[in-house]
């Protein structure tokens, strides 16, 4: 198979970490006959730097002229780059919502999976990381606060900020329909986190998830208030299969969700359209403060590009040769610094690339 992948490495650690998926890719290609063409294009700060805009149309064009896209990291030091005092549709993340929008990549799936060998990174108690946790947080990515009307203005003397929070029902439907197949192929069951106690938006959402859900019997939801599904997660993480929720809610759940595996720099994610079309991408930031150290942890976006493989190409048994390749070499002890321990070994992200390579 030929694949064709817009590659955007980012800002940050996004080049260290990107460049080390594409070497897995590489081998997976050579093992399985298959041909990765790369198409390497700017976003964020480094296209702020060459283009002056977070995102040229241009970029654009040759992501949906692509497969899928591979992406890295985006953004710098928010306190100290130059980038964060231009005005907030000129900054690095202004690029990350338009080729959302623009490629219509509204289902984010962000797994959260508990490795053995990593529990005791896990930062929860013993007897709740020993019962380890499995679950797929799906969230709505074009729609609520992010993307509403906002706007600041001076108002009887005093600045006031607006932002605007908007969901139509046929947004909820669609991720909330992708959110019930996906249960289906799981343990089929789904949480539907919502604030419906406090917002409109939320009693929307709750009741198009209902009429969704009837659609499929074998599968059990629930409802739950976000504050109590952000407690729910450091409490009991175990009873959580698959959880359903919109834009901002998801962006901070999931963030909790992968800190609680042991390290941000160990989750993939995958955004989907209405197609066999994604972009994939870690779940963590670009870490100025490592970048180009060579200390990141590599092993988030070689699982979402195991994860491209699995959804966008379905190629199943070469997602499998990558997922249980990074198994290895946990089992066997390396580590990068993030997750490093005084029974384990210490790696730097280009050689964790090349033991994870090896193990195709």
């Amino acid at each position: 198979m030929n694949c064709n992948i817009a590659v955007i490495k980012g800002d940050g650690i996004g080049p260290e970490v990107v460049t080390q998926a594409m070497k897995v890719l590489d081998a997976v290609g050579e093992k399985y006959g298959h041909t990765f063409c790369y198409e390497q294009l700017l976003m964020g700060g480094c296209s702020i730097d060459a283009h002056g805009v977070p995102l040229t149309d241009e970029a654009v064009a040759k992501a949906k002229a692509s497969d899928a896209v591979l992406l890295g990291s985006i953004g710098g030091n928010t306190s100290t780059s130059p980038w964060y005092k231009l005005p907030p549709d000129k900054r690095p993340e202004a690029g990350l919502l338009k080729i959302r929008k623009e490629l219509g990549l509204f289902a984010n799936l962000r797994p959260a999976y508990l490795y053995e060998q990593l529990k005791a990174a896990c930062p929860l108690k013993e007897e709740i990381a020993d019962k380890g946790f499995d679950m797929m947080i799906m969230r709505e990515l074009t729609g609520g606060l992010y993307f509403g009307q906002r706007k600041t203005e001076e108002i009887d003397g005093v600045l006031t900020a607006v932002d605007t929070l908007t969901y139509n029902e046929n947004e909820i439907r669609r991720i909330a329909i992708k959110g019930f197949d996906i249960a289906m192929k799981r343990r089929k069951k789904v949480t539907s986190v919502d604030k419906a106690n406090v917002l409109d938006s939320s009693r929307l959402w709750r009741k198009v998830v209902e009429e969704v859900a009837k659609d499929y019997p074998e599968v059990t939801y629930e409802h739950m208030l976000v504050d109590n599904c952000a407690m729910q997660l450091v409490k009991d993480p175990a009873q959580f299969d698959v959880v359903l929720t919109e834009n901002m809610f998801g962006d901070i759940l999931s963030d909790e969700a992968s800190m609680i595996t042991g390290s941000i720099g160990m989750l993939a994610s995958a955004s989907l359209n209405e197609t066999k079309f994604g972009m994939y991408e870690p779940s963590g930031g670009s870490a100025p403060d490592i970048a180009g150290q060579n200390k990141a942890n590599p092993i988030a976006t070689i699982l979402s590009a195991a994860m491209m493989l699995r959804y966008t190409f379905d190629l199943d048994k070469e997602a499998d040769a990558i997922e249980n390749a990074v198994k290895q070499v946990l089992v066997e002890g390396w580590r990068t610094c993030d997750i490093v321990s005084d029974a384990t070994k210490l790696v730097a992200c280009d050689e964790m690339g090349d033991l994870i390579k090896e193990r195709i």
